[in-house]
């Protein structure tokens, strides 16, 4: 169906289908809701090439991803975050610009995205404590949010997180309950905003019971499935093991188990192990029952919310800074247990 069809069918005029796709403000909300629906009944999709030349507009979203020796963001993670937000970016008539940039040559990047002006705005994955991505898209006036905050930015900027902090610090008071005092913490990079913020709410919840947190049972790393096992390996050999382990990623979180069970222990028995991050489309946390225990926030969702903030910031570049947090949910699987005697 094109454009002309689609206008036949609503008996309204082309260019008065073509605004209220397009999202011009003269055209009421009620006909923009029925051009819409209509347009998605009928399988009408707009040429995204025809509608930058009528707007002025790319019609495109651009999610840059820093490659680097440090840490990796092409997982399983961005995947599913992309695939909540494609869905969004489809029925307005975006299409996604994924660019892969050594990080050192980021800046040089994002300056040549907005002389190019082959997108309209851009997600910014994976923020640092103190991001200079931040400054320099508010310097180049382009739109964008940040999936996660930076810590050390304190000028408002438009953001989505989940509260890491007291995902973190619930998930510690959840083993402490169970009688827990010794507990290993597998965490991401900690120059890593979302990273810093996990161990900070671990840290609070066992100084809350008069716990002093124990350097020998603290990790960070990226977040891979040997790093998992090598750290849970290395713990679970010191004089006095842990009984328990909190590990940022499920990937990593399978390192672990291998390594409880490469001791001939049971996970959930002899040792506890919760994870975060376990709701992802191509690694499910079990079937009818989870596997691990875990605080779960939906990747995708954040990527639906994420793009639909970016799209009003888009339509509206006179709004102000945007935030959303998001709280993670407790999922008790099999992998947790009472501390044993």
């Amino acid at each position: 169906m094109n454009l002309k069809e689609l206008s036949a069918h609503l008996g309204l005029s082309p260019t008065t289908v073509s605004r209220a796709l397009n999202g011009y403000p003269e055209v009421s909300e009620t006909t923009r809701a029925r051009v819409e629906k209509a347009a998605q009944a009928l399988g009408y999709s707009p040429n995204a090439r025809a509608q930058g030349l009528a707007t002025g507009r790319a019609r495109a979203i651009g999610h840059i991803l820093p490659v680097s020796h440090q840490h990796e963001m092409v997982n399983p993670i961005f995947g599913d975050f992309v695939q909540g937000a494609a869905a969004l970016y489809a029925r307005h008539g975006y299409e996604v610009v994924i660019s892969l940039v050594e990080d050192i040559k980021e800046e040089a990047a994002y300056r040549a995205i907005k002389a190019r002006g082959n997108v309209d705005g851009i997600i910014v994955h994976g923020p640092r404590m103190a991001d200079a991505r931040i400054g320099l898209l508010q310097e180049l006036n382009m739109p964008f949010v940040v999936h996660g905050r930076a810590s050390d930015i304190h000028t408002p900027y438009s953001w989505l997180d989940t509260n890491n902090h007291r995902a973190f610090r619930r998930a510690t008071d959840f083993l402490l309950d169970l009688g827990h005092r010794r507990i290993g913490l597998v965490n991401g990079l900690e120059f890593m905003d979302f990273a810093h913020r996990r161990r900070a709410g671990f840290e609070e919840a066992l100084l809350a019971r008069g716990l002093a947190p124990d350097p020998a049972l603290m990790r960070s790393g990226e977040m891979t499935e040997n790093y998992g096992f090598a750290s849970a390996d290395a713990m679970l050999s010191g004089a006095a093991p842990p009984t328990a382990f909190l590990v940022s990623s499920m990937i990593a979180a399978i390192g672990v188990r291998r390594a409880i069970q490469d001791r001939g222990l049971t996970m959930g028995r002899d040792v506890s192990v919760i994870t975060h991050d376990d709701d992802l489309n191509y690694l499910r946390n079990g079937i009818d029952v989870p596997i691990f225990t875990a605080s779960r926030s939906s990747v995708r969702q954040a990527g639906r919310l994420a793009a639909e903030m970016l799209m009003k910031l888009i339509e509206d570049r006179g709004l102000p800074p945007q935030t959303h947090l998001l709280e993670a949910e407790l999922i008790i699987g099999s992998s947790t247990g009472p501390a044993p005697l």
